[in-house]
């Protein structure tokens, strides 16, 4: 025979103060611990859909990033030529010679530097961004000293408005429209045209070259070939693939500084449940008492006071959940480990974020209750009884 869930869930209420204070410590630590998972979903959401899963990219091997790779004009040629390469409308392959460069700009409001991402695409480029839509003004003209900023640097930095004038490369470069990349990275990004900007920073290798493939099964093909080819040097990612390992590094730090900031403030609070469960057992001791003489086991009294914990942790974990939901409407800039440039993205809630916060917020309660518990079942029903 179990103890009835309401009789333990009346428990809490009769202790309204202590059951909020407690309920309150559980929150902030469940808080800290969500709004790092969000943050990581945020991070790879953005660089993973910055990728289309028929692109490729193309860079040296052995670089980590396009700003580390090089590419020379004949190696270009013969990827572009490739017959895994798909072939556009008008008769030309569907590929896009890229220079990455980075520049420092200054961020608005605070008036402190950043680095952001310059990158210059050849005109069939864009296209194979479908994610990528001008919002204001209009696409930069082949062969001009023109740009397009993204959505993010737009709002970030300062003298990125349309019509404004930035000067990088010992050139004057006008801001002609903007652009949205549906939460890509690419919205922390400029573009420009590809040949402008490597006369201006006076290169004669691109960083990297982005092909659609005609169909997606021709990736092994393609990729072995540019592998054994010993005219080139460079190695083929999937689009996606490619820009989900630039979030590794600072996932990593996210998550190792966030799930130890969340352990340290979770012994604090796992201390306090404890703390306040024992708080109930002491005053409880003739209640325990007559349930035991009604016939409840000991069993039943370890359950009961281990479900009572339990519950108090759900109600901090919904607390804590329910302020970091409201993360969601936040965006968060940092810079990214790999390549050192500014990027934005959003705190993301997602359903798994949300079913291992509340694991994690029931376990502390758990956790804390255990000890509570088992002294609540071991009190003798004589000794409790007489405490009346």
């Amino acid at each position: 025979m179990a103890i009835p869930l309401a009789y333990i869930a009346r428990n809490l209420w009769t202790r309204r103060l202590t059951t909020m204070l407690t309920a309150g410590g559980l929150a902030l630590v469940v808080f800290v611990f969500a709004t790092v998972l969000m943050l990581d979903a945020g991070l790879k959401k953005t660089l993973v859909s910055t990728g289309e899963r028929d692109n490729v990219v193309v860079i040296r091997k052995g670089a980590e990033t396009e700003v580390q790779s090089a590419i020379d004009r004949n190696q270009a040629s013969i990827m572009e030529m490739h017959p895994s390469v798909a072939i556009g409308e008008d008769g030309r392959p569907l590929a896009s010679k890229e220079a990455v460069v980075l520049i420092s700009l200054v961020k608005s409001g605070s008036n402190k530097p950043s680095n952001v991402v310059i990158r210059g695409v050849s005109p069939t480029g864009p296209g194979l961004r479908p994610q990528v839509k001008l919002v204001a003004g209009r696409m930069f003209k082949a062969g001009s000293s023109e740009i397009i900023v993204g959505s993010s640097v737009a709002k970030g930095f300062s003298g990125t408005q349309i019509g404004e004038h930035l000067r990088f490369a010992q050139r004057d470069w006008t801001v002609v429209g903007t652009f949205d990349a549906g939460g890509s990275g690419f919205d922390s990004e400029i573009w420009g045209d590809v040949d402008q900007l490597m006369q201006s920073f006076r290169r004669t290798s691109y960083s990297s070259m982005v092909v659609r493939l005609a169909q997606t099964h021709l990736f092994d093909r393609f990729k072995t070939d540019i592998d054994v080819d010993p005219r080139l040097a460079d190695e083929a990612k999937r689009e996606q693939a490619f820009y989900s390992d630039q979030s590794k590094a600072l996932s990593t730090f996210i998550n190792i500084l966030g799930f130890t900031l969340s352990m340290i403030f979770s012994i604090a609070a796992m201390i306090g449940a404890m703390i306040t469960m024992y708080a109930s057992v002491a005053n409880r001791v003739a209640e325990i008492g007559t349930l035991r003489a009604l016939g409840f086991k000991r069993v039943n009294v370890l359950a009961a006071f281990l479900v009572e914990a339990m519950l108090l942790g759900l109600v901090g974990g919904t607390a804590g959940l329910g302020c970091a939901a409201l993360m969601q409407f936040a965006s968060f800039s940092t810079t990214n480990f790999q390549t050192f440039a500014d990027l934005s993205f959003r705190f993301i809630l997602t359903s798994a974020i949300v079913v291992k916060t509340l694991a994690f917020s029931v376990a502390m309660g758990l956790i804390g209750g255990f000890l509570p518990a088992m002294r609540a079942a071991r009190m003798n029903i004589v000794d409790a009884l007489r405490a009346r």
